[in-house]
């Protein structure tokens, strides 16, 4: 299937961080404010997951959200996630279908840690989902800014200028 087809077959709608997504899933039951970290603000469903696609040359721009969030690569080609770890350090992570090549199908970004992605070179697309627990509230997202994050992450500045908006 063409990027144009999955769009429409599933539905997906632009992504604030860049890309196309659908929620395919939200658990019925909630956890209390009162049982999570306090960085949560409210009551949270127990996880979500969605749908996410890149198309070649576009990006997921650098962000972070309160949860754990499990990345699973489904189809098209490799996409690599950045990730600014608590440390510093920068990991780059190729998540897609060829082990062969150290591709990965899964992989956990930290809760809080800064992340973008964006399809491997001569990838055409990338469709990924993400499941996020607990579940996933736009009121937990920051979207980062270059200036900002490159003050904190002076040795990453070339790639968050790169991958923010």
């Amino acid at each position: 299937m063409t990027p144009l087809q999955l769009i429409q077959h599933y539905k997906l709608q632009p992504h604030p961080e860049g890309g196309w997504y659908k929620q395919t899933y939200a658990a019925d039951e909630i956890i209390s404010k009162d049982a999570l970290p306090v960085r949560f603000g409210a009551d949270r469903v127990f996880s979500t997951a969605i749908y996410f696609l890149l198309e070649q040359q576009k990006f997921s721009a650098f962000h972070r959200i309160k949860s754990d969030e499990c990345w699973h690569f489904y189809s098209g080609d490799a996409l690599l996630i950045y990730v600014i770890n608590a440390d510093g350090t920068l990991a780059i992570i190729h998540l897609g279908n060829d082990i062969a090549k150290g591709e990965l199908f899964q992989y956990v970004v930290p809760a809080n840690c800064w992340f973008a992605s964006k399809p491997a070179p001569g990838s055409a697309y990338s469709l990924v989902g993400c499941t996020v627990a607990p579940g996933f509230y736009f009121d937990d997202f920051e979207l980062a800014d270059a200036v900002t994050l490159s003050a904190l992450y002076p040795q990453h500045a070339t790639i968050i200028s790169e991958l923010c908006r």
